[in-house]
Formats: C-alpha cells, sequence, structure tokens
C-alpha cells in the first residue's frame, strides 16, 4: 500500500483508472449508507446489533415464521423505497460511461446503482425487486406488492397459487445465486483493476473476489471508513466517505 496524502492518493487512484483497459468495481453497505439505508454490521448502529440475523433473516426463519421475517424486513423496506441515489452512485455510474469501470459488482440488494444510470451490476446478494413464488416458482415484480405490504403489513402471495412470495434477496443459510456469482468471479479473474468501494470485505464468499483480481496482477483500489483485511496489498486506499471520495475520483479521473 503506498502511502500519500488525500490528493495525491486520489491523483493516483484516477492515473489507474484511466491506465485500465478492464476495471471493475465492487460496492457494500457503505455506498448505500449516504442514502439513508442502515447496514447490517457496523458495531455501533448495525442492524445486527438489534437484531439476532438466525432469528429473522435465515432462510429457516423465512420457512418456518414468514410473518416474523415480513415484520422485520418492512422498516428496511420502508427505508429502501424513500432512498435515492447519492453522489458515490452516480460518481460509479460516470466512470462506467466513460469506459474505466466495466462491470459492478455489488454486494447491496437496493438497486440504487441501477437508478443512478449504471448498466452491467451484478447482485451478488440478490435484490428485492423481485419476489419468487416458494410454492410454484414464478417470479413476480416487488413493485405490484410494496405498498399494500408496507401500508397494510399484508404479506405477498402467488396470485396463482397462494404461495407465500419470498424477496430474491439472500438470506443466511442460502447460496449465492448460481449464475450471478460464476459472473462475479469470472469478472475478478479477468480484471486489470479492482475499486473496492464502501465494503469492510468481511463477508465471504464475496470478501475473497479481490484476492482472484490480484492472483491475475490487477490494481486494487480501496475506498472505505476503516480498515480492510487487504489493504496491505492495495494500490491506494482513500480512507472516508465514498459519497465524497468517489466523486472527487471520478471528477479526476474524467479530467484526464
Amino acid at each position: 500500500m503506498t502511502k500519500t496524502l488525500p490528493n495525491e492518493a486520489i491523483r493516483k487512484a484516477a492515473a489507474l483508472l484511466r491506465e485500465a483497459r478492464n476495471g471493475i468495481a465492487l460496492t457494500g453497505a457503505g455506498v448505500s449508507t449516504p442514502s439513508g439505508i442502515p447496514d447490517f454490521r457496523s458495531p455501533e448502529s448495525g442492524l445486527w446489533k438489534r437484531y439476532n440475523p438466525m432469528e429473522v433473516a435465515s432462510l429457516r426463519a423465512f420457512r418456518y415464521n414468514p410473518e416474523r421475517f415480513y415484520a422485520w424486513l418492512r422498516e428496511i423496506a420502508s427505508g429502501i423505497r424513500a432512498a435515492q441515489p447519492n453522489p458515490a452512485h452516480y460518481a460509479l455510474a460516470a466512470l462506467q460511461q466513460a469506459g474505466y469501470i466495466h462491470t459492478i459488482i455489488t454486494q447491496n440488494v437496493d438497486a440504487l446503482h441501477q437508478r443512478a444510470g449504471v448498466r452491467r451490476v451484478l447482485e451478488v446478494h440478490g435484490t428485492l425487486e423481485t419476489l419468487t413464488c416458494t410454492r410454484c416458482y414464478h417470479k413476480f415484480h416487488a413493485a405490484d406488492y410494496i405498498e399494500d405490504y408496507l401500508e397494510n403489513g399484508n404479506i405477498p402471495r402467488c396470485p396463482d397459487c397462494g404461495g407465500v412470495l419470498k424477496p430474491d434477496v439472500i438470506l443466511f443459510e442460502e447460496q449465492l445465486p448460481f449464475l450471478v456469482w460464476n459472473q462475479a468471479q469470472e469478472a475478478a479473474r479477468t480484471c486489470d483493476l479492482i475499486l473496492v468501494a464502501g465494503s469492510s470485505l468481511t463477508v465471504m464468499p464475496v470478501a475473497g473476489l479481490p484476492v482472484q483480481a490480484l492472483n491475475n496482477n490487477a490494481r486494487m483500489i480501496i475506498i472505505n471508513k476503516a480498515p480492510t483485511y487487504i489493504d496491505v496489498r492495495a494500490d491506494v486506499v482513500l480512507r472516508g466517505d465514498v459519497a465524497e471520495l468517489l466523486p472527487l475520483l471520478a471528477e479526476e479521473a474524467l479530467r484526464g
């Protein structure tokens, strides 16, 4: 890791972006928290400080007590519905449009990247935008059910068979979406630069993607408030709020 002053680090990171021919980004909760969406694991305010995830957000919990799951999810879904993309989302969209970042791999389920104009997004932890019937496996748009759920607390049910609809987010005890995860690994293995933004890199297996990129001799930029396990191997580390630093980085990269 190169120790440089913030402005020097931003200039170096921008130069790396401009040199990249197949850059990717990996984003975590820190990209969405400036939009008002709480994260799950922060020591002070994370949702897991208030809830036992295995009791409310595991596959077993959903199957045996979907009412409790949906009661817990209601607050989160309401916040996501009200959230808007922040400057970090728009900065990544600008970097993609300029050709510096081709693929964005995200751990977030809020679809804010897409709403900011990002085209190629791999949602490795799923999305709240769609629902799947647990009985007949038909898929539905969450927008058709969200208002009744948020206002009245009614659990979404399949209009065809009456089965409970499960949000297409990845719960504890559940495997990552096979095709998306394979695409994410391929993107990491073949990129020449990886930009990690707003992720503490503590959740496996996604936290291992930067290692796959490094094994391909990719350069690495990390933007995060807290240290990560792989900072020591990064070319540039920018410590701070991604909603402030990513726009500065994008502006510097696009200026060149």
